[in-house]
């Protein structure tokens, strides 16, 4: 355990910059598969058009875009707030600046000019921020840009510590040609770092690491309340199923009071 938590001290002191440069940013899109494909993009975008009922929305953490220009060809004004340089290089190779106006800076702390029916974080993002108080100040910046009875929609996974029992300090998330994913959680501090192992030809490997912050459902609603939040809806995933004690990541629909 103390080893794991140097290492994440070691990874938080580490800029995002650095985390997420032109290697992490040109190999973020998986076109058809994965995070991209068909089927885990058009529920996400179908849900969040309907969400903006009409309005402009904010993208927290726009990433290369893989949310946000769907939801712009559904006729959803779309802005992005974006900390990685190497990201907004990547997403300005599919959308300009007009398409797609993007602000960079983090999503505790960056203001936008305007005011936004809908503030959506998915793919787990809000867990990039590594303290509690950050993740607060998301929700209150997420507040600060909506108009009254706008909406804020996180995606988030649901921590397992099922699979680690005492004296088991890692868990292996995914293992396909080429690539493995291995998680360890400090279960104290809510601490999670992500082991990228990825695989080339011969003996050629390449290693990449994260670190992550993990939030309770609980905990990621008492956010919300402080920020003037109340939980409107939770769902298992975009389509809307229904959340259980077994689900493993939920969609969130935070309303901000009118």
């Amino acid at each position: 355990m103390v080893g794991m938590q140097s290492d994440f001290e070691r990874l938080a002191a580490v800029s995002p910059e650095d985390l997420w440069d032109d290697e992490a940013a040109d190999s973020y899109d998986t076109p058809g598969e994965g995070a991209d494909a068909s089927e885990v993009v058009d529920p996400a975008v179908e849900r969040l058009a309907a969400l903006a009922e009409g309005g402009p929305a904010l993208e927290f953490a726009v990433g290369t875009g893989r949310i946000a220009i769907p939801l712009i060809a559904r006729g959803v004004p779309v802005t992005g707030i974006e900390y990685s340089g190497s990201m907004i290089r990547r997403l300005r190779e599919k959308a300009t600046a007009d398409q797609l106006p993007v602000t960079r800076g983090d999503m505790a702390t960056t203001r936008v000019e305007g005011e936004f029916s809908l503030v959506y974080l998915v793919f787990n993002t809000i867990g990039n921020l590594l303290t509690q108080d950050a993740q607060v100040e998301c929700f209150r910046n997420a507040a600060a840009h909506l108009r009254p009875g706008g909406c804020f929609v996180i995606e988030l996974w649901v921590p397992d510590l099922r699979r680690m029992p005492p004296g088991v300090p890692a868990a292996v998330e995914v293992v396909k040609d080429g690539y493995i994913l291995v998680d360890t959680m400090d279960t104290l501090r809510q601490h999670l770092i992500s082991y990228h192992f990825r695989f080339g030809a011969g003996h050629d490997a390449h290693l990449g690491r994260s670190p992550h912050r993990y939030i309770w459902p609980s905990e990621l609603d008492l956010m919300g309340r402080l920020a003037g939040f109340e939980l409107e809806s939770r769902w298992s995933d975009w389509a809307g199923s229904p959340f259980t004690e077994a689900s493993t990541s939920h969609v969130s629909v935070y309303r901000l009071a009118g």
